[in-house]
């Protein structure tokens, strides 16, 4: 689905979207457009992207295309989401220990919606960091790999 949402192709257009948007929230996908968890996001904002037009605007950005941000936001998973208000990130406690993007495929559309409305209604009331309406620390997915070696 990712063809049906708004992509930004050129840093430039990344920082004029979050730049240029004064009353609504800013979504921005960060990833790339043919990855697995991707694709899972990108239907989930597809899906809601009528539903909360009113407080904001979801938009994609394909790492492979425009690399400017793979650094300065530390884009190490496949799928990462951000918010941004007022031409300022929104850091969001989801209790995962990164507040700064969701950086999984959420999957459930309510809940995407929940995360949208409370992260723009307390954008507008200027807070550092906005507390998830819901707690994703066993949510969140981790891959940890151990290595077991018998002592003879």
């Amino acid at each position: 689905m990712p063809f049906m949402l708004q992509h930004l192709e050129k840093a430039r257009q990344v920082d004029q979207a979050i730049l240029s948007e004064e009353d609504r929230l800013v979504v921005i996908r960060f990833g790339r457009d043919l990855d697995p968890e991707c694709m899972k996001m990108d239907e989930v904002l597809f899906n809601i992207a009528e539903k909360v037009q009113n407080f904001a605007i979801i938009y994609l950005v394909d790492l492979d295309k425009v690399r400017d941000f793979t650094v300065m936001y530390d884009f190490d998973d496949p799928c990462t989401l951000m918010c941004f208000f007022r031409n300022r990130h929104i850091m969001i406690d989801l209790e995962t220990g990164d507040n700064n993007k969701i950086n999984w495929a959420l999957e459930d559309e309510q809940e995407m919606i929940e995360i949208l409305e409370t992260v723009c209604k307390d954008a507008k009331k200027d807070p550092g960091l906005v507390v998830s309406p819901k707690d994703y620390s066993t949510k969140c997915r981790y891959s940890f790999t151990f290595t077991y070696t018998k002592k003879a």
